[in-house]
């Protein structure tokens, strides 16, 4: 077995889709064109398995990171994910975006000298972020949950030892945060950074079932309703 396994990311505001073969990426497609998931994650995966000569028949599974993350991105991604399983009979993984983080800061080379704790940010608006705090091998060591962040957050944490805040939202948290043991990357996962996770998911046999399986959004998406007069 060749282990294919399609990765999609659509999390954020980074489209990105990638095509693991046997524990490497061997194609990928990314873009951050402003609200142009729903348009561009379906080509991408279309243009992976082109480039390749494969259709979506060869693969061995889907993986989609699951959220938490923007509401849209996120139907996008597991919409087109759910697509693919159905049409071609191969089964449904997926795996945290706060875990595809951690696995970025590993592969990209981004973890401090004598790293203690990994704390993914996920961007929630204004000072709000979808966080949870990580070893830097990728175990999750409390709850994922939204944060509004002040000088106050992870006090503990930064005191043990030097900290890699990670992800869209660790940027806007840099100031409160500062200090000489805390570090910062300001990146979107993206979907090659899926594929420790998504292996360990597909050896271990966690697949989802493709009809019932939803993103987490943790918290519900709340449509705005202009108060201008339309007539």
């Amino acid at each position: 077995m060749s282990d294919r396994i399609l990765l999609i990311e659509t999390s954020t505001s980074l489209c990105s889709v990638a095509l693991a073969e046997e524990g490497r990426i061997t194609a990928s497609r990314e873009s951050v064109e402003p609200r142009a998931h729903a348009a561009l994650t379906a080509p991408f995966v279309q243009q992976v398995l082109q480039e390749k000569g494969l259709r979506a028949a060869d693969l061995d599974a889907v993986c989609v990171s699951a959220g938490p993350g923007s509401y849209t991105g996120l139907r996008v991604g597991v919409s087109t994910a759910k697509g693919v399983c159905f049409a071609a009979g191969v089964p449904l993984l997926s795996v945290g975006t706060l875990d595809v983080l951690v696995a970025q800061a590993a592969a990209d080379g981004l973890l401090p000298a004598g790293c203690r704790r990994v704390i993914p940010m996920i961007d929630a608006r204004r000072m709000e972020v979808y966080t949870a705090v990580f070893t830097p091998d990728g175990q999750r060591l409390t709850e994922v949950e939204p944060r509004v962040i002040d000088a106050d957050s992870f006090r503990q944490e930064r005191a043990e030892g030097p900290v890699l805040f990670i992800g869209d939202g660790a940027g806007k948290c840099s100031e409160a945060l500062a200090g000489p043991d805390a570090h910062f990357a300001q990146v979107c996962p993206r979907a090659a950074a899926m594929l420790a996770p998504a292996m360990q998911e597909f050896r271990a046999g966690n697949f989802r079932d493709v009809a019932y399986f939803e993103p987490f959004y943790l918290k519900d998406f709340v449509a705005t309703v202009s108060r201008k007069k339309l007539f």
